[in-house]
């Protein structure tokens, strides 16, 4: 594993013990133990894929998107509901999100298919991943997802981009693109009543934003101290979609600020490993898992810090969140696979 990957490990260890600190149940032990032993099952799920051949990846993939997609439509059938949307589905006591492991493999998925349209090869590939693309968010529109539907649709596009779509077609997307946004805002109360707070705090219940701001304040240049913060107790989803607020509280603005500079910091170098690449797959693909894992995080930070809407985002290694760990560990995995040196047959 990489030095950078290393750090973010152990800073996602370490905010997660503190968040439980000062918490004397059995309850918040045994959750402090569960998120520390997932992050480890994690990193060896990214150890041991990052061992793959690209054939490996691409294979992984294709069963990892086959398998997403039935619990996808399964989660839509039988799946928890939770706040108005379905996306969790049970399956003999562990909760499963199953759009988390769709979110990579798809990217792959995809890739594999623009890069054989590419070469040429006979096979439709663009259509066969434009197919792909409306089945997924058809289905995660109907939970509804609308965050998990962005960023499929953002790397997506990306990668399509990188494949050699006309520069109209770009134009076109971006409209459509566009226009779906707008259809969601008429159509979708919960997507619309999360712009309309995000816009005019008064016409709604702020709470966990207000709530997260104030942690931040509280936090300073420095923090609190770890264990020390006081707000992440009222602070709702403070080990999920808000602990970027409690690092800010307990370690301060500059803590928070090394960490954005460690997300910049691996995918700026995922992007400059492809700046030789001449495999139009390897290309694709990691570039789209880049482009993933860099828009988790930056949409995770930015809610925290209400620079846009909430959207229900985990940070990367930090957050406590079992699907989602996993995923992003899968995500990675294959990313190192696809970007390390290779030699001879394992090229292909």
């Amino acid at each position: 594993m990489t030095p950078d990957l290393v750090i973010l490990c152990a800073a996602g260890m370490l905010v997660s013990a503190y968040l439980m600190v000062g918490q004397k149940s059995l309850f918040t032990t045994i959750r402090l133990y569960a998120a520390q032993s997932l992050l480890l099952a994690a990193v060896a799920v990214m150890m041991a894929v990052s061992m793959l051949s690209p054939r490996g990846v691409r294979r992984i993939a294709l069963a990892g998107l086959a398998g997403g997609m039935v619990l996808l439509i399964a989660t839509n059938l039988w799946g928890v509901e939770i706040k108005g949307a379905r996306r969790w589905i049970d399956l003999h006591g562990i909760s499963i999100q199953a759009s988390e492991f769709v979110k990579p493999c798809f990217a792959v998925v995809a890739a594999w298919l623009f890069s054989a349209q590419k070469l040429r090869t006979g096979v439709p590939g663009n259509g066969i991943a434009i197919l792909l693309y409306l089945m997924i968010v058809a289905l995660l529109v109907t939970q509804p997802d609308v965050g998990m539907t962005f960023v499929v649709s953002v790397v997506w596009f990306c990668q399509f981009f990188l494949a050699g779509l006309n520069i109209f077609w770009v134009f076109a997307l971006g409209t459509v693109g566009l226009g779906a946004l707008t259809a969601g805002y008429f159509l979708l109360p919960h997507f619309a009543s999360r712009i309309d707070r995000f816009l005019d705090p008064s016409t709604g219940d702020n709470y966990q934003v207000s709530t997260a701001l104030d942690a931040f304040m509280n936090g300073g240049l420095m923090g609190r101290g770890p264990g020390e913060g006081t707000v992440k107790a009222s602070l709702p989803d403070a080990h999920a979609d808000f602990v970027f607020a409690v690092a800010g509280e307990e370690f301060g603005f500059v803590a928070c600020l090394l960490l954005v500079g460690l997300f910049a910091f691996i995918v700026l170098r995922g992007f400059g490993r492809l700046m030789q690449e001449k495999n139009p797959f390897v290309l694709i693909a990691a570039s789209g898992l880049i482009v993933q894992f860099g828009l988790q995080a930056v949409i995770n930070m930015a809610s925290s810090l209400n620079l846009m809407p909430p959207k229900g985002m985990t940070l990367p290694f930090v957050s406590y969140g079992g699907s989602s760990l996993i995923a992003i560990a899968l995500n990675l995995g294959m990313l190192m696979a696809l970007t390390r040196r290779r030699v001879g047959a394992e090229a292909s």
